[in-house]
């Protein structure tokens, strides 16, 4: 499949399953039919019916199938309709707040009302641990357990003081005794009281591993940044998946996070449209390590430290259409083998120092190669030597076409594109660039 037929194929309700949708009796010939045009319902196969109805539970505060206004509730339907193959969640007008995630399963939808329907993360609390724990242990011995609860989300940290860093280790809270904790899995990670361990109440509002076919739309979450300490995208989000496929964000308000915003990690296929994700402490969308095929179109990322962060080896994604205003430091981030991207028709205004940024790796062979930048309006930088365009590293295979790139404020000592000593192979064509002390600083020429 070239790229013009994957973007027409998601254009139209998603990405085809591939050779699933090739699947058939063989004929006469060796060769198979092009499409099942109408399966039926078969043990063991993944190719289905497009059904038009499904289980629908509903949750509220009040008349609804399954009443509350926590975390429980929502989690008991999601388990209730996976049990029966999958379904929707229709989350009623109210507000609810979690004291843990809700651990999404195969072929759910999180249908919200709306901003009537409301999730807001309770404020953390933090304790020490009083005695050790091995990889192996599946409890953990507090020294104050005032603030948590059974059934709580926890992350624990701890450095490592074998290979120095700190390790992250996400459970939940699932029986007590006293100050000890039985956890919902073994720790795997050593938790020694050398190594300085801190437990603290911090988890994403959703979160799914290992999993498919999943939908979230229509719903705010609120991180309540204020009361919380920082987990970063690779561990927490309002939203935050890793190892998944075929996933489906639309209509998300996320807000106030002290962490990220939507953060999806190791996850192929993912559409993410017309979401709000604004306020963070991190990043506004994250499409994550490994994360292949990923469509993020007519978002809005507004006062994140970053707006649209591409992490490590994300490929073939196309982001068009959206809008990123007063990123702290980048509009839009590219970086560690993040290659065969389209990034088109978005509008990033007011970043703080760089608007596009293709990041300075270790090596040649870890930049973000062969990106389109075409289309899009970089307009205005707070920084007095910001730059529209950042080119570093030894990044090469480079397209920017028919951009508008536009300082509002006076030129200063600001930018309109910057190509980097080491780079190569960078295009420029059709560019309108206004209003910079200097439009294009190619320093290859100064080799």
């Amino acid at each position: 499949m070239n790229r013009r037929e994957f973007v027409t194929t998601a254009a139209f309700g998603g990405v085809t399953i591939g050779s699933a949708a090739r699947l058939g009796a063989a004929g006469a010939s060796s060769e198979r039919p092009v499409a099942v045009k109408n399966p039926r319902a078969t043990s063991g196969d993944p190719l289905e019916p497009s059904w038009a109805e499904r289980l629908t539970i509903t949750v509220g505060p009040e008349k609804a199938d399954l009443v509350g206004s926590n975390q429980k509730v929502i989690q008991a339907a999601v388990d209730s309709v996976a049990r029966w193959g999958g379904g929707t969640v229709k989350i009623l007008p109210g507000t609810y707040r979690f004291r843990n995630a809700v651990y999404l399963q195969n072929n759910v939808r999180i249908l919200g009302s709306g901003l009537d329907s409301v999730i807001v993360k309770e404020a953390s609390v933090a304790a020490k641990l009083s005695k050790d724990s091995d990889w192996f242990d599946q409890e953990i011995t507090f020294a104050d357990t005032k603030g948590f609860e059974i059934g709580d989300g926890i992350c624990l940290r701890v450095k490592d003081v074998e290979e120095g860093g700190a390790k992250v280790i996400k459970r939940t809270l699932v029986a007590r005794s006293d100050n000890r904790f039985k956890l919902d899995r073994a720790l795997r990670d050593n938790a020694w009281l050398i190594g300085e361990p801190k437990v603290e109440s911090l988890f994403p509002l959703f979160s799914g591993e290992n999993i498919a076919d999943i939908t979230i739309e229509n719903i705010a979450l609120d991180g309540n940044k204020t009361n919380n300490e920082n987990l970063d995208g690779n561990y927490a989000g309002c939203i935050w998946m890793q190892d998944c496929n075929r996933i489906t964000m639309r209509n998300v308000t996320a807000r106030n996070f002290n962490g990220d915003g939507l953060s999806w990690q190791i996850c192929h296929d993912v559409l993410v449209e017309d979401c709000l994700s604004h306020d963070h402490t991190g990043l506004g969308l994250h499409p994550g390590s490994g994360s292949q095929r990923s469509i993020i179109r007519r978002n809005r990322m507004v006062g994140n430290e970053q707006g649209l962060f591409f992490c490590w080896g994300v490929r073939w994604a196309l982001a068009e259409k959206n809008y990123i205003e007063g990123s702290k430091l980048y509009g839009i981030s590219i970086g560690h083998q993040d290659t065969d991207n389209i990034i088109r028709d978005n509008e990033v205004r007011a970043s703080g120092e760089v608007g596009i940024l293709f990041r300075k790796e270790r090596v040649p062979a870890f930049q973000g190669n062969r990106n389109l930048i075409e289309k899009n309006r970089i307009l205005g930088l707070a920084q007095e030597r910001g730059i529209g365009v950042d080119i570093q590293g030894q990044t090469k295979s480079i397209t920017i076409a028919d951009n508008e790139i536009r300082e509002t404020q006076s030129p200063g000592q600001r930018v309109g594109i910057r190509i980097g000593p080491e780079t190569e192979q960078i295009s420029l064509a059709e560019n309108r660039i206004e209003g910079f002390a200097e439009a294009v600083l190619d320093l290859r020429k100064s080799r």
